[in-house]
């Protein structure tokens, strides 16, 4: 049977990276796919990055509890995780990943239960995230100052996920993402 695997971080924790490395190993592992009310930037399609909907559409799906998780981040600009399409993959026979907020994260884990494992990668400090972000260099000194002060509220949540893993060094925190996904799927 199918599983789930949910990943939450404080942004800069190196989240997308462990995903990305997770993707690249056998595991079937499939990407699970947001819908969001923005509209495609760049080459984005429609049903491979993200669904497109309108903010009404949107608004009209929330109504009829088609969402396993959303989030509206500013006015009409929503983002969430469609039951339908989660199912459907599972159906398929793919483990699907989640790259989610906190919030959404504890959202689907209590939808799914066992079928599903949460995992948070915790930076090893806030010092250590603030350089992180600035290091990126795309992020003005008060959207850093935001995302710490986001960051510190998010690790309160650590302890809600089965598994926390410490990004202190990528390569280890890779090996032991990778081994809490193979024991899971019991591969």
């Amino acid at each position: 049977m199918a599983k789930l695997i949910i990943f939450s971080a404080p942004s800069g924790s190196g989240k997308s990276t462990i995903i990305n490395y997770l993707l690249a190993q056998n595991l079937n592992l499939a990407f699970s796919i947001s819908a969001t009310s923005r509209p495609p930037r760049g080459a984005e399609r429609d049903g491979v990055e993200y669904f497109f909907l309108t903010p009404e559409e949107f608004r009209r799906r929330i109504a009829n509890d088609e969402f396993l998780e959303y989030e509206e981040v500013y006015q009409d600009r929503f983002y969430g995780t469609l039951k339908a399409q989660v199912e459907k993959q599972l159906a398929d026979g793919q483990n699907v990943v989640f790259d989610v907020d906190v919030v959404g994260g504890c959202n689907i884990k209590k939808f799914y239960g066992g079928r599903a494992l949460s995992v948070f990668i915790q930076p090893p400090s806030v010092e250590e995230l603030r350089k992180r972000l600035v290091g990126r260099g795309t992020d003005a000194p008060d959207v850093i100052e935001s995302r710490i002060a986001k960051a510190e509220y998010e690790l309160g949540f650590a302890p809600k996920f089965d598994k926390v893993i410490v990004n202190d060094d990528l390569e280890t925190a890779e090996a032991e993402a990778l081994k809490v996904i193979t024991q899971f799927l019991d591969l």
